[in-house]
C-alpha cells in the first residue's frame, strides 16, 4: 500500500490520517486543484478500510504508531512538513499523550522537517501540577517538545461532528419534546466542522515559513447553547428546548470521557473571553472562505440528526 514518493513536490506527512483533523487535512491535500503536495498519511492500522480509501484517493498511505519511535523514523525520512496530533480520547492518559508528543517531536528533528503544524490546546494549569483539564493540559505542556522546530501551532475548537458522535445532540423527553442538555451555562462555545480543519491546516502550510513560530486558533462561529438550539429548531423542524446543566451532573453521565468532557466545558466557560479570543471566527475564516457554519453544517447533518433524536 506504501509506494514511492515522487519528489517534484513537498511531501506533507499526516499524523493521524484516518481520524477528524488527519483526515480531514488528507483529503483536502489531495483535492487541491494546484495539486502543490504529496501526501504520505501515517496510521497504526494501514490495512483498515478508511485506510484504503486514502490509498486510493492518492494517498501514500505508511504505518506509524506513536507509542513505537521507530515506526516514527521510517515514517518521517524525506518529509517536507509534518502535521503532528495526539489523540488523548483514544486511551485517556495524559501521561502517555505526553510522551507520544515528546517522540513525534524528536522524530520531526531528528528527520530535518522543515515545517511542522502541531495541534495542540491551553494547558489550564498555571504552574503545572497535577492534570485539571486532562484533554488540555499534556497537550499544551508538550508545546514545549516543538520550541526548537519550524512549528506552527495549531489551536482547533469543539467539532460540532461530535453532537452527533458523542451522543451530545438533542433528546425527547417522556412528553415528546426535544430537549438539549449541556455543561455551557450562558457561555459560548468556539465550534468548527471538523472536516474545515484540515482546509484550515491546508492553508498554512501553502503560507510555509510565514506561518511557523505563530499560534493559529480556529473556530467558525461562536455561539452560547439557546443560540445553537434555536438553529436546530430551524433544520429539524421542531421546536429544541436548550438546558443548561452543571459541569458536575454533566460529569455523571454513563459514557466513556463524561467527566472528561465536563472538565473542559467548565474550564473553558470559566476563561471564556480568553479561548474565545484566541479563536476569532476570522481567522479561520480568511485560511478557509468556504468555512461551513453551524446552521450549514446542521442543514448538512439534518437526516443523521433526526433519526438521533427519534
Amino acid at each position: 500500500m506504501t509506494g514511492l514518493l515522487s519528489r517534484s513536490r513537498p511531501v506533507i506527512a499526516v499524523v493521524g490520517a484516518t481520524g477528524a483533523q488527519g483526515g480531514g487535512l488528507v483529503r483536502a491535500l489531495l483535492r487541491d486543484p494546484w495539486q502543490r503536495y504529496r501526501v504520505r498519511a501515517l496510521t497504526r492500522q494501514p490495512a483498515a478500510r478508511a485506510a484504503r480509501a486514502l490509498a486510493q484517493a492518492g494517498a501514500d498511505v505508511m504505518h506509524a504508531d506513536l507509542d513505537r519511535p521507530g515506526t516514527l523514523a521510517a515514517a518521517l525520512a524525506g518529509m517536507d512538513g509534518l502535521f503532528a496530533v495526539t489523540d488523548f480520547w483514544a486511551h485517556f492518559s495524559p501521561e502517555r499523550e505526553l510522551r507520544q508528543a515528546a517522540q513525534l517531536a524528536a522524530a520531526a528533528a531528528a528527520a530535518s522537517v522543515r515545517h511542522v503544524i502541531w495541534s495542540t490546546q491551553e494547558d489550564t494549569r498555571p504552574d503545572g501540577g497535577p492534570w485539571c483539564v486532562p484533554p488540555m493540559d499534556a497537550k499544551g505542556q508538550a508545546d514545549a517538545f516543538f520550541r526548537g522546530l519550524p512549528t506552527t501551532y495549531l489551536l482547533p475548537s469543539f467539532y460540532w461532528d461530535n453532537f452527533i458522535h458523542l451522543g451530545l445532540h438533542p433528546l425527547r423527553d417522556a412528553s415528546g419534546v426535544l430537549q438539549w442538555s449541556l455543561p455551557l451555562g450562558g457561555a459560548r462555545l468556539c465550534g468548527i466542522a471538523a472536516e474545515d480543519i484540515g482546509h484550515c491546516v491546508a492553508a498554512l502550510f501553502v503560507q510555509g515559513e510565514g506561518a511557523v513560530g505563530e499560534r493559529v486558533g480556529l473556530a467558525a462561529e461562536q455561539l452560547t447553547g439557546a443560540q445553537m438550539a434555536q438553529v436546530l429548531s430551524q433544520v429539524l423542524q421542531e421546536p429544541v428546548h436548550y438546558r443548561a446543566v452543571s459541569p458536575e451532573d454533566f460529569g455523571r453521565q454513563p459514557f466513556p470521557g463524561a467527566a472528561e468532557l465536563a472538565r473542559m466545558f467548565a474550564w473553558q466557560q470559566r476563561e471564556q473571553a480568553a479561548y474565545c479570543a484566541a479563536r476569532a471566527p476570522q481567522v479561520a475564516r480568511a485560511l478557509h472562505p468556504g468555512l461551513q457554519g453551524f446552521a450549514q453544517w446542521a442543514q448538512s447533518r439534518a437526516d443523521a440528526l433526526r433519526q438521533l433524536a427519534g
